[in-house]
């Protein structure tokens, strides 16, 4: 990128690049970004002058936007947000705001209880002491905390970590884990790294502590991981709200990052996911374009990190499946009308249950293996959809082989689909169809695709719900060979299928070609 010597220097961004916008409507208030929120409106204004005048430091004026935004009020006086997920650029100054708001929440508002919760212990203990030192070095706030506070007034002993003050508001820490918040109830709550928590056992032991509390609000702070379960799962649904209005108005989203597609080189980019780049006392605009351009020549896993860490972008898979560049790169739209008497099809359902599909695949006469999907269900009721619908689509396909994974989610629709012949069950398959079970070749099922990628030797026709679930796809290893994982990387149920039927179509009999003397007689 080249920046003019006489252009106005690059700051970090004050605002977030993606975020929930206030439902508090109006003439332009003193927040300063053009919306209409006040003090009346966000508590947010209050904390910004606690910060400023009892503890003397004044917010990043990326802190103060996001205390104001995120402190939005309800008319009955209730934070709108219950839950905000905060995305922003490691040493951007989160766990100083974290530490400035704990302090308000407890000194001012008077909050019974402050939960703080990280990866481990240790990492939630730096702002729980800072926080008691600096209350300490305050006298104002060190006499609200009672006689002899050093001695009286905070616990260290592991697993009871805790300082209170003489109103009987309590500063609690704990690791992210089932445990963490569990007997308690809190009103608040603020989970550091939130992206790191891979499953929803940490995020149910402190969140629902906070169920009996109207007036609570869950702060997760982090940067992006993509087997972060419940960030990515909430982020998604604050997404959805933020582009439809349709979903949960008090979850917030409040991401500092740079677009998927943003050079690493290009400073405004790293400024939209740094707010304090360029700023005094923050982040150096040259150091961040060195580590920038160092990361761009290495690549692989070092410009993954930089995106992830410094530009907050989920920067690709841990460990992709199938690649992205060479599945762009068999897109031929076509079908499959001339390759009908030679189809293999297969089912597979997501874990939960709410989405399944049927994919069709057939060996073509240039050697390469076309696949497509050909129905989809979606919902609560997917599976009891699949099981009505598909005796009707293999009638109407007509497969030499119907295959499935009866080892994985499609376990729930066995009873129907399983060959039950042998059992004196009459009416399916149809006359002419197989079912085959993919039991021991779910492995060479799923590498098989991604060969048959590599190689050039898959066709399809860019089907969008088969792209975005071939994009995300990583591996789950078994020793030496892997399979498809079902979890962190979104649904994968259309590429399993797609790997099933294109198994089955390699691995069908080739037809026997009738002889021209025969044919003639």
């Amino acid at each position: 990128m080249t920046v003019l010597l006489d252009s106005p220097p690059i700051l970090g961004s004050t605002q977030p690049r993606l975020f929930t916008p206030p439902l508090v409507t109006g003439e332009p208030g003193p927040c300063g970004c053009g919306c209409a929120l006040t003090p009346e409106t966000s508590y947010g204004f209050r904390a910004v002058r606690f910060a400023t005048e009892k503890l003397r430091r004044s917010p990043w004026p990326w802190q103060r936007w996001l205390s104001i935004h995120a402190g939005e009020l309800r008319p009955d006086g209730i934070p709108r947000f219950r839950r905000l997920i905060v995305v922003v650029g490691r040493q951007s100054g989160k766990t100083r705001e974290v530490e400035d708001l704990t302090l308000f929440w407890i000194f001012d508002e008077r909050q019974p209880s402050v939960l703080g919760t990280s990866t481990l212990t240790k990492y939630a203990k730096k702002p729980w002491q800072s926080a008691f030192k600096t209350a300490l070095a305050i006298p104002e706030l060190r006499d609200r905390m009672g006689e002899n506070p050093e001695r009286k007034a905070m616990r260290k002993a592991a697993g009871e970590e805790e300082w209170w003050t003489a109103d009987d508001c309590h500063y609690a820490i704990a690791a992210s884990n089932a445990e963490g918040g569990r007997s308690m109830t809190n009103q608040r709550v603020i989970a550091d790294e939130f992206a790191k928590q891979y499953n929803y056992d940490a995020y149910g032991a402190a969140y629902f502590s906070m169920d009996a509390v109207e007036n609570a609000q869950y702060w997760a702070l982090t940067t992006p991981d993509p087997k972060g379960e419940p960030y990515n799962d909430l982020r998604g649904a604050a997404l959805t709200f933020v582009e439809t209005g349709i979903g949960d108005p008090s979850l917030g989203l409040f991401e500092w990052s740079a677009p998927e597609d943003a050079d690493p080189t290009d400073l405004a980019a790293l400024a939209q996911a740094n707010p304090t780049l360029g700023r005094p006392g923050g982040k150096s605009a040259d150091r961040l374009l060195n580590e920038a351009r160092g990361a761009v020549a290495k690549g692989g896993e070092l410009l993954r990190t930089f995106k992830t860490e410094v530009m907050c972008i989920q920067a690709g898979q841990l460990d992709p499946a199938i690649d992205p560049d060479a599945w762009r790169l068999c897109k031929d739209v076509g079908d499959l009308a001339a390759a009908r008497s030679r189809l293999a099809a297969c089912i597979d359902l997501t874990p939960d249950g709410t989405h399944a599909t049927l994919a069709v695949a057939a060996v073509l006469e240039d050697g390469r293996v076309r696949v497509e999907t050909v129905a989809e269900w979606t919902g609560p009721t997917a599976a009891s959809h699949l099981e009505r619908d598909l005796p009707g689509w293999v009638e109407k396909l007509k497969p030499k082989v119907l295959g499935w994974f009866p080892a994985g989610p499609a376990a729930a629709v066995a009873a129907k689909v399983a060959d039950r012949r042998k059992a004196g069950v009459t009416g399916w398959p149809p006359r002419g169809v197989t079912v085959e079970a993919i039991r021991a070749e779910d492995t060479a099922a799923c590498m098989g695709l991604a060969k048959e990628v590599t190689a050039g030797m898959l066709a399809h026709s860019g089907q969008d719900m088969l792209d975005a679930q071939v994009g995300p796809a990583e591996k789950l290893k078994r020793g030496d060979a892997w399979v498809f994982t079902r979890r962190g990387g979104g649904n994968v149920d259309a590429v399993y299928a797609v790997a099933g039927a294109a198994h089955l179509a390699r691995t069908l009999p080739k037809p026997r070609k009738i002889s021209r003397r025969a044919h003639a007689v």
